[in-house]
């Protein structure tokens, strides 16, 4: 990054140096064309004024061709007399621009460029009080050789600036990012001042999604680290039990009840494993990859009490449904999902001759009369392996993944969970969903 500052740099003060002596030469040259003009108009006056154009004609006077060319010119174009050329005939120059706007307007101008020597020449002509024109002309540089000129300052320039450039590149990058990288050391004390007042939204920003990524990598870890646990359990049980049918330590009524105990054991393998797979799908799936559609919610639960009916003869619960038609824009196999973890959740952790209640209205509520949740424990239920109790867990068979999962799909739903529960008393969980989300729009 510091390299590439200092090549932009470097590059911007080329550029800028480069454009400058272009539009400075410019400048420079559009003002010499006034004061070459300036200057011939003046000769032009004094020469008119003074007759001397008579004189030199009376005289046969002819000078250098290094030095103001004067030209007497009849008001028909033809020339009277040259000082370079003196009465020698150069022909009419009535065509000439200079003098065809002299003749018309009192005075012309025009820069011609010289055949031989690759110069320019000024000619500026002006009309007499007898209609006759005398015509000044001048040879100097054009804007080629101006530019030229300046080109070894130029380059000079361009060198010490490019030095010079590097020098306070260097500095000035040195001391913009040593904040910077001050910051990123100090990155997890939230108290640090910022150097550049610019920055604080940036390192606020970076602060969050830092602290995001450390929790985020806090709670894979803490998952892995659950998982593995979960999984040992029932697998240490297996492998007991196997070892002692497999080494005939158990009689035949014995093994009759290990075998159960394998198969409890393994059923409780599959549901972790399901439930592990499941969350971990929910936590990489983007939303888009979610198959909305519109899905009777009412119809849902229906279908999920039937389907649980079982289950809550099995631990003496009664559950019912009430409430009516409620159209969502869901995925279908999710909300069956989350309804199944809550009314399971629901029937698991109730009394005998317990009730569970599912309400669909302009929310779902699933409401119990069960044991209850401690209010210490209430904010982490919807935590990863969770358990309020670890023991009656293992009796009902429980992950302690469903409410997390019902979490994540309430989130893909941009649904609002909340709870309330006492302990003795039952719980009650309710989810609100949106009446239109964001994709069906």
């Amino acid at each position: 990054m510091v390299k590439k500052i200092n090549l932009n740099f470097v590059l911007i003060t080329a550029v800028s140096i480069f454009l400058t002596t272009v539009l400075t030469t410019f400048v420079f040259y559009r003002h010499f064309q006034r004061e070459v003009f300036s200057e011939l108009s003046s000769f032009a006056q004094m020469v008119d004024h003074l007759d001397l154009m008579k004189q030199m004609q009376d005289q046969g006077f002819v000078q250098p061709e290094n030095e103001l060319r004067i030209t007497w010119i009849a008001a028909d174009g033809t020339v009277l007399y040259d000082s370079y050329a003196g009465d020698e005939g150069l022909g009419n120059h009535g065509n000439r621009p200079e003098i065809a706007a002299a003749l018309q307007n009192g005075q012309g101008y025009c820069i011609r460029q010289s055949e031989t020597m690759g110069r320019n020449i000024f000619f500026y002509a002006r009309r007499t009080g007898d209609g006759s024109i005398i015509r000044i002309a001048k040879e100097a540089g054009n804007i080629w050789s101006v530019f030229g000129s300046a080109l070894p300052i130029t380059f000079l320039l361009a060198v010490l600036s490019f030095f010079l450039c590097m020098w306070i590149a260097g500095r000035l990058t040195r001391a913009f990012m040593k904040p910077i990288e001050e910051m990123a050391v100090h990155l997890d004390q939230t108290g640090q001042e910022c150097v550049y007042r610019e920055f604080v939204p940036v390192l606020a920003l970076i602060r969050a999604q830092h602290e995001e990524i450390v929790q985020n990598a806090k709670i894979r870890q803490e998952f892995a680290a659950n998982v593995s646990h979960e999984l040992k359990t029932p697998l240490t049980s297996i492998s007991g039990y196997a070892e002692l049918i497999a080494t005939g330590m158990a009689s035949k009524k014995k093994a009759r009840h290990f075998a159960a105990e394998i198969h409890e054991n393994a059923q409780r393998l599959l549901v972790l494993i399901n439930d592990i797979l499941q969350l971990s799908e929910l936590d990489d799936a983007p939303a888009e990859d979610l198959s909305f559609e519109e899905v009777d919610l009412y119809e849902l639960a229906a279908r999920c009490v039937a389907m649980l009916g079982p289950s809550a003869k099995k631990h003496e619960v009664t559950i019912s449904l009430s409430g009516e038609r409620r159209i969502l824009y869901a995925d279908r196999m999710l909300m069956e999902e989350l309804l199944y973890n809550l009314c399971d959740n629901a029937i698991r952790y109730n009394k005998k001759d317990g009730h569970v209640w599912v309400t669909v209205g302009d929310e779902l509520e699933i409401r119990d009369d069960g044991i209850g949740i401690p209010e210490k424990h209430q904010k982490r239920v919807f935590e990863r392996f969770f358990r309020v109790d670890k023991s009656r867990s293992k009796k009902t068979g429980g992950t302690g993944l469903g409410l997390a999962i019902v979490k994540h799909i309430a989130k893909a739903h941009h649904a609002e969970l909340s709870l309330e529960s006492e302990e003795g008393e039952g719980t009650t969980i309710r989810v609100r969903f949106q009446e239109q989300p964001a994709e069906a729009k």
